[in-house]
């Protein structure tokens, strides 16, 4: 007897892929000739960063260092000063790991399988899937935040997922593949591009939504989320924001700078003392003789 689920999860792609075939947004990692190198930078840089942020660095990465070998002959304090204001700059050192990792293990070429991906230094189960399925065509279960929300609205009738990702968020998503292995890259780009245009966080745009007829969360009127709270981000006075002064005053130096003028930039001596700490300790800052301080060389 056929699972009622299943024709129901089935319904929900022929919808959803011609959507995206009209609505997709022109982004160069997703041309067919983006090498994998390009996917695998434009994932990382894209990790809680939006798109519009990510475009003009990615470009400029990948005309300064087109291949990893090429990011890997570069020093680390390069790669974090082209970071820019993209924000968690540790990324940036994870890449370079990576991309070392690429050349020295791999022969300068980005590795197809997952398992493969997910021993590169910084990359996780989201990132190694994300590289398979948009670089090479693997079939991947691809769950980022705005998946998890077109599930959590489309499929369980939720508001907003839970907080963290769940292990039936991941089985849901796996589930949800075409059985069409051609299709699945392209379906898992599609449910996110919907989370990020149309199924929002905020203001949902369900006029627009090619799935609207088959929203449980509409089909339910719009019950509102009542699981556990969902803290925002704090910025002012954080020490994300005294960590990221120093970095940037370092980006910007030409040169070392002296301890002295980084504990100028912020006004509670401690906690400057504690996040430089934490910079040195991760390698994004590197000490010099009398006091100085630069990126990583």
């Amino acid at each position: 007897m056929p699972d009622p689920r299943g024709e129901r999860y089935g319904a929900l792609h022929t919808p959803l892929l011609q959507w995206y075939a009209e609505a997709r947004r022109d982004l160069p990692w997703r041309h067919p000739e983006c090498s994998p190198w390009g996917v695998l930078v434009s994932e990382v840089m894209l990790q809680q960063t939006p798109v519009a942020r990510v475009l003009p660095v990615w470009t400029r990465w990948m005309t300064l260092w087109p291949t990893p070998s090429a990011l890997a002959s570069a020093s680390p304090g390069e790669a974090v000063r082209e970071w820019g204001r993209l924000g968690y700059p540790r990324r940036a050192l994870r890449l370079h790991a990576a991309a070392t990792t690429i050349r020295e293990e791999h022969g300068g070429e980005v590795p197809a399988e997952e398992a493969t991906l997910r021993t590169l230094p910084g990359i996780g189960d989201y990132t190694a899937a994300a590289v398979a399925a948009f670089a090479f065509g693997r079939r991947a279960t691809v769950v980022d935040t705005n998946v998890r929300r077109v599930q959590a609205r489309a499929v369980t009738g939720t508001a907003l997922p839970a907080p963290s990702l769940t292990r039936a968020e991941v089985d849901l998503a796996t589930a949800l593949l075409p059985d069409d292995d051609v299709e699945t890259s392209t379906w898992n780009v599609a449910v996110m591009e919907l989370g990020a245009l149309v199924c929002t966080a905020r203001a949902p745009r369900c006029g627009d939504c090619p799935v609207a007829h088959l929203c449980a969360w509409r089909l339910a009127g719009y019950p509102p989320y009542d699981g556990p709270p969902r803290r925002g981000q704090a910025w002012e006075g954080t020490d994300r924001q005294c960590r990221g002064r120093i970095v940037q005053a370092l980006r910007e130096a030409h040169g070392p700078v002296p301890g002295a003028a980084l504990a100028a930039l912020w006004p509670d001596g401690a906690q400057h003392e504690r996040c430089l700490g934490a910079l040195l300790h991760e390698g994004l800052v590197e000490a010099l003789a009398d006091d100085r301080f630069q990126l990583p060389s």
